[in-house]
């Protein structure tokens, strides 16, 4: 199979939230969820080859978050500071290499992005990054926003299709985020397939 793309010397893969809580059988489970991540391991095991940094945004809420029903929000408890729920797929090739970015931290803030109110952004500049290759969960919320806010930081932005999977609560709401961030400048790969 051809290369989708190369791994440049100014790029960095984004990996969002792909959390114990959003796979199949979590408090919030994504469908096919767990399938993102033989995909984004055979991207890591890339990114590594090419010396480029790789970056992994995790929801990190406290107990009584703004987003969660009880407080009013529009969902179940997930990803609470310290739980197996927060915790990443146990599938998933993290090593020590992997700059870990909390988000979403604070009780009365919501944010879907890896860039809102973290340091992610000032991470990639350091690292002379260009181009960011983002890929996770969910399409239609944290994935989205994350993509759009590189575009807004003046990174280019890649999405991966099949390293992504959408919640879909109105069904073709992942569909629809991926026209927004085509819209917006974002590229979106059908294929993992990099070199």
């Amino acid at each position: 199979m051809q290369a989708a793309f190369d791994v440049g010397m100014h790029d960095a893969l984004v990996i969002v939230d792909v959390q114990n809580d959003f796979l199949p059988g979590g408090a919030l489970a994504v469908s096919e969820g767990d399938q993102v991540v033989p995909v984004i391991n055979d991207l890591m095991r890339v990114f590594r080859r090419a010396g480029r940094p790789i970056f992994a945004t995790r929801d990190w809420h406290p107990a009584n978050h703004c987003s969660f029903k009880s407080q009013g929000g529009p969902w179940p408890v997930h990803c609470v500071q310290g739980t197996s729920g927060a915790e990443f797929a146990s599938g998933l090739d993290l090593d020590d290499d992997v700059v870990i970015v909390s988000k979403d931290f604070e009780q009365d803030v919501n944010a879907y992005s890896g860039f809102e109110r973290t340091d992610l952004a000032a991470r990639l500049r350091d690292e002379a990054v260009e181009r960011v290759v983002v890929v996770g969960l969910a399409t239609d919320y944290c994935v989205l926003s994350t993509a759009l806010s590189a575009v807004q930081e003046g990174f280019d932005a890649v999405v991966v299709e099949d390293a992504v999977r959408a919640v879909d609560v109105v069904p073709g709401d992942g569909e629809a985020a991926l026209a927004k961030m085509r819209q917006a400048g974002v590229t979106v790969h059908a294929v993992q397939k990099v070199g």
